[in-house]
């Protein structure tokens, strides 16, 4: 199975693998089966009510046909109902949850990659990317990958330091890789929902509860990632020993 790293906000590395062609050409099934009972309720339509009445509801479930895509993948953090099932998502190669702009430039690349290609655009476009992107995707700077991480909690706590880095508070290292994990998760949860309160909350507890004052100028931000860069020296130091 190919893997992409997704290299984070947080200078840490996560894991993901790609998803398959199988997961894909069937969540692309799933999402098509969910029309098949319009279809049938419009031929139905069609013989009890008039033309009329019938062609309004057929350009209204077209309609959403066509913008199934880019709704599901807006609103449900990059997946439509046959991701969810299959377990994959798109997510952004920066880490992030992709932004309006990202799912827009992915969904009207569909044009290219399944209507003037038929398909085979995406398909090939998959196959030869590193990442299995489709053209989408790489327009997009997006990816689809299977919806858990290989890399969990246990592995994010450290984050590579140069070895000439040079620690700043000794007093992290009375801190364990759980202490650690909490402190990322703090941040990245900031990241994607822009609370500052949590950093500052946290921030201020692990300074009463290690003693430490750091510099005027370092705000609770830059202080709980340089809590987990000097965790992640002084771990790497006792794990050459």
């Amino acid at each position: 199975m190919e893997i992409i790293t997704v290299h984070t906000a947080q200078n840490i590395d996560i894991d993901y693998e790609i998803g398959g062609f199988g997961e894909r050409i069937l969540a692309r099934i799933i999402d098509y089966a969910i029309f098949l009972p319009f279809l049938f309720i419009a031929i139905i339509l069609s013989s009890t009510i008039g033309s009329q009445a019938t062609g309004i509801f057929a350009v209204v479930i077209f309609a959403l046909f066509v913008f199934y895509d880019l709704i599901c993948e807006v609103f449900f953090n990059g997946q439509s109902l046959g991701k969810r099932v299959m377990k994959i998502r798109v997510i952004s190669l920066d880490g992030a949850r992709p932004s309006f702009g990202q799912y827009l430039l992915r969904w009207l690349f569909r044009l290219v990659d399944f209507g003037v290609t038929g398909g085979l655009g995406a398909l090939i476009s998959a196959a030869v990317t590193e990442n299995g992107q489709r053209l989408g995707d790489l327009v997009a700077g997006t990816a689809l990958i299977r919806s858990i991480p290989r890399t969990q909690n246990k592995d994010v706590v450290y984050v590579k330091v140069d070895d000439d880095y040079v620690p700043v508070f000794s007093q992290v290292t009375q801190l364990n890789d759980k202490d650690i994990t909490l402190v990322h998760e703090v941040i990245s949860a900031y990241y994607k929902a822009g609370n500052s309160t949590i950093v500052y909350t946290l921030a201020e507890k692990v300074k009463i509860v290690l003693g430490i004052a750091p510099p005027p100028q370092m705000n609770s931000l830059v202080f709980l990632q340089t809590l987990i860069k000097d965790y992640s020296y002084y771990a790497a130091q006792a794990d050459s020993l």
